[in-house]
């Protein structure tokens, strides 16, 4: 099964790969503009998805990604307007990304709570808080600038979009990759998994299974304030209320797509960014005539998509959304 999906990803890859030379020949600027634009699409999707990966892969399910993304940005955007530094306002998302996911773990590993409850709740205190405190007029003091890589940032197609970007995206990657070599060459990946598979063997195995839990909720919170952050301190720069716009659900058919794996949901999220960038394009170019309306909701039809593909040929962790108590079987 695995060689298999190695397989089709490796034509997938390949195929893709092709498409873009083909493109790239025909107009190399559109094609290099239409995939810089598409990698910054994907990045908050990516990092979202990523929230995900960490907390199902220890076995907490959690669908309040979308809130944590959408009171981070709020406190991101108005601490940053506060102080007057935007990286304050950075530190102060990645905080509030941390306090979300640890009232998550409080919830569904000390309380035992129903973890889709759970979930619930953070987005509705998210979208409450936020909407209550939201204030319009303000605009931030400044935003994370594109700062282009010295030599990297001059190679033909790559310079121009992977290399040509604000410090969050490269931060974002930075997490991405780490992330994946983390959860698949390292003893806290081998933790971590065990955790969200077999937490009976992983305690019997002298592992904390609560603990394991908590830290990783906790680093998932991070990684969602950094997402909050990058959304609206580099990316958009203002702020108003449902800012999020549904990012987090996406990102959880993107890790679902991408069978929880880090690379598989970067991959899936390029190809939702893809697409976006690629609606847009045609418009501008008067390809085709339809109402911006309809590609905004793009995203949430390949959503659809993407799950009913995905259904039944997928396997989550073993143990997600199952309190453990310990010394049970």
């Amino acid at each position: 099964m695995i060689t298999l999906v190695k397989r089709r990803g490796s034509y997938y890859f390949l195929a893709v790969t092709l498409a873009t030379l083909y493109l790239y020949s025909q107009s190399a600027n559109i094609t290099t503009s239409v995939f810089s634009i598409a990698v910054t699409f994907a990045m908050p999707l990516a990092l979202a998805a990523m929230v995900g990966i960490m907390c199902e892969r220890t076995g907490i399910v959690n669908i309040g990604i979308e809130g944590t993304l959408l009171l981070s940005s709020f406190v991101a955007f108005y601490v940053a307007i506060a102080a007057k530094s935007i990286l304050i306002g950075f530190v102060a998302a990645m905080a509030t990304g941390v306090a979300m996911s640890l009232l998550l773990a409080l919830m569904s590993v000390t309380w035992k709570m129903d973890q889709i409850i759970a979930g619930t709740i953070l987005n509705i205190l998210a979208t409450g808080l936020t909407s209550f405190f939201y204030i319009q007029g303000n605009m931030l003091p400044s935003m994370f600038k594109q700062k282009p890589i010295p030599g990297l940032s001059n190679l033909p197609f790559f310079g121009d979009v992977l290399f040509k970007h604000g410090l969050l995206m490269y931060l974002g990657f930075v997490v991405i990759i780490t992330l994946y070599y983390g959860l698949f060459h390292t003893p806290w990946g081998l933790r971590t998994r065990s955790v969200g598979e077999h937490p009976s063997s992983a305690d019997t195995a002298g592992v904390s299974v609560s603990r394991m839990r908590y830290v990783n909720v906790a680093v998932a919170g991070a990684i969602g304030g950094l997402c909050g952050s990058y959304l609206v301190l580099e990316l958009v720069g203002s702020w108003n209320r449902g800012f999020t716009a549904g990012k987090g659900f996406t990102a959880l058919a993107l890790m679902i797509f991408g069978r929880w794996n880090p690379m598989g949901a970067l991959a899936a999220a390029m190809f939702f960014g893809l697409a976006q960038a690629g609606a847009n394009q045609l418009m501008i170019n008067g390809t085709v005539n339809i109402p911006p309306q309809f590609v905004g909701i793009l995203p949430y039809v390949m959503t659809i998509i993407v799950l009913a593909i995905s259904a039944g040929k997928v396997r989550p962790p073993a143990a997600e959304g199952q309190p453990y108590e310990k010394g049970q079987s």
